[in-house]
């Protein structure tokens, strides 16, 4: 992050911080939603969130909502991400890195094609 030089740079800084949380919290058309329980954590769901977060903003996408919950309770396939798109079924991806994060969501939110090779059952 830059340093904040001036009242400005803080309202801008406050701005993007607030869209951020905003895509977080939005009802939308498209739903990512992400493990972060302990096990997630450890295994770099923070890293894969933020990766996510910066897709969505250099993007520009719209209408998609982007929520953690807690552990989804498949540790050994952490981090784990489930995307639901409208009314189809959940989509699960495993062992989710930033790179495969942006994989999915070019391939899956942007083009609407399941990255099948990083799917995952989930009973």
């Amino acid at each position: 992050m830059s340093k904040v030089k001036s009242l400005e740079d803080l309202k801008r800084v406050r701005e993007e911080a607030l869209k951020k949380q905003a895509a977080k919290n939005t009802a939308s058309k498209i739903q990512i939603i992400i493990g972060m329980g302990t096990v997630g954590i450890v295994a770099g769901a923070r890293e894969t969130l933020k990766a996510i977060l910066d897709f969505i903003e250099q993007e520009k996408l719209q209408d998609i909502s982007v929520r953690q919950t807690s552990n989804i309770g498949m540790d050994s396939w952490e981090p784990i991400i489930q995307i639901v798109v409208g009314d189809k079924p959940k989509v699960s991806y495993g062992k989710v890195t930033t790179q495969i994060a942006q994989q999915i969501m070019q391939e899956h939110v942007v083009d609407g094609n399941i990255v099948k090779e990083y799917v995952i059952e989930i009973q």
